[in-house]
């Protein structure tokens, strides 16, 4: 696949990982955590007998996220036997059957959102009593989203003889607990908590809202932006953006909760084959989201906290490529970004808007309105909102996923392309129900 030399997460956790030891992960979006956690769980995967039992679990808080670890486990196990299969909500009952299937006959990796595993679960008929490892993934979204009661719930229809894998770009209190509740005798490997990577280029316009509009349109022609994302706070401001940038004769396409599932999809492939210069979104991609080509992220309304202004940057400048990141700070936005700058440790460069445009506010902090109360009023979006597309992926819906169930077995072998969805449902050995108890054999 190209891969030559391990990223540090990857160099820290692997060996630990492959004795066995439980593991609490830190680190930053973009550091390479999912091979950090699926290389040594695949190679634990193959040493157990193929009888259909479900091996690891990998639990997720978005639908984009569990697409984007089976496509890794795809290319990255493609010569293995393994079969693999990502649960989420948003699709219809007949997907929910599909899912059913393969988690009762044959998926040695499962990857879930949690509000749909449980579902499953609440069923009656998941066999975890074979799981070797369980995996969380992005664990701090999933507390900052509510989790912890579903997180605990899964784990305990899990073996407790389990290997425990824990990861997460920040370390609250709440992740403690969780990761005291969860892990035997851990090994913590943390590297660079909540600082964006150093070859992001970043800067900030500070401005009038009304003069929004009109930046971000100069800001993506005059870099003519082949792959970018602006990143919204409201899930209604989207459409505005979307509306904006198409009358300033920008390309676009839009990612929130709004879509059905098989809208998003249809979207993300576009955008990561290039067809779609521009993703205007909510948070729902900014974690976990790996593209590597993305070339600017611009904040269009100030992240609701200081962490999420990390992640969402972190969708540029991946895999040691140079990358920006523009953010357009409103008086009302003004106290929350120097919360960011003394978070990230450094002032952030102050960019001149145009003069044509009129006018600007002074770079400075006003009263005091109360955290996440700057600007409910306004249009532009400012604030906390949960958009549902985060929620789990949707994971409380009656409807399922698109089947993912597959063999990564030997063939054409790995495109480097984007991969569509597989509906093959054969399983190892021709079928789900033609399961061996033989045991893998390592290429």
């Amino acid at each position: 696949m190209g891969f030559e030399d391990a990223t540090p997460i990857q160099g820290e956790a692997i060996p630990h990982a492959l004795q066995g030891r439980d593991i609490l992960g830190i680190a930053q979006t973009g550091t390479g955590k999912t091979a950090a956690f699926m290389l040594p769980t695949m190679d634990r995967v193959m040493d157990t007998p193929a009888d259909g039992k479900v091996k690891a679990l990998v639990v997720v808080p978005t639908r984009e996220l569990a697409i984007q670890i089976d496509q890794a486990i795809e290319g990255l196990g493609y010569y293995t036997g393994i079969t693999s299969l990502a649960i989420y909500g948003g699709g219809t009952g007949k997907e929910f059957a599909q899912e059913k299937t393969a988690l009762t006959q044959g998926a040695d990796v499962v990857i879930v959102t949690p509000g749909r595993m449980l579902s499953h679960l609440n069923l009656g008929y998941v066999d975890l009593s074979a799981l070797e490892v369980l995996i969380l993934d992005e664990a701090d979204r999933m507390l900052d989203m509510g989790f912890h009661q579903d997180i605990m719930r899964i784990a305990s229809h899990c073996r407790k003889e389990r290997q425990t894998l824990l990861f997460s770009a920040t370390m609250p209190d709440r992740m403690r607990t969780l990761a005291h509740d969860l892990l035997r005798d851990p090994v913590t490997v943390q590297l660079a908590l909540s600082k964006p990577a150093a070859n992001v280029k970043q800067g900030a316009y500070v401005l009038f809202d009304h003069q929004k509009d009109a930046v971000l349109v100069e800001v993506l022609k005059e870099r003519n932006v082949k792959s970018g994302i602006v990143f919204t706070s409201r899930k209604r401001t989207v459409g505005q953006v979307v509306r904006a940038l198409q009358k300033g004769g920008i390309v676009c396409g839009r990612m929130s909760s709004d879509l059905e599932q098989s809208e998003r999809e249809e979207v993300m492939l576009a955008f990561r084959q290039q067809k779609i210069p521009i993703l205007v979104a909510t948070d729902v991609v900014s974690r976990g989201i790996d593209i590597d080509s993305i070339e600017i992220v611009v904040n269009y309304d100030v992240p609701p906290n200081e962490e999420d202004y990390v992640h969402r940057i972190g969708r540029t400048a991946r895999a040691e490529r140079k990358g920006e990141a523009i953010t357009l700070v409103t008086p009302d936005d003004v106290r929350r970004f120097k919360s960011i700058e003394r978070l990230i440790e450094r002032e952030v460069p102050k960019l001149p808007v145009p003069s044509a445009l009129g006018p600007v506010p002074p770079y400075e902090a006003g009263p005091s309105r109360g955290r996440g109360s700057a600007g409910k009023s306004r249009g532009s979006g400012q604030g906390k909102s949960r958009d549902a597309s985060t929620n789990g992926g949707g994971g409380q819906s009656s409807g399922g996923s698109q089947n993912r169930w597959k063999r990564h077995g030997k063939g054409k072998g790995p495109s480097q392309g984007n991969r569509q969805p597989s509906n093959n449902t054969s399983g190892r050995g021709g079928g789900p129900n033609s399961q061996s108890s033989s045991r893998r054999q390592k290429p």
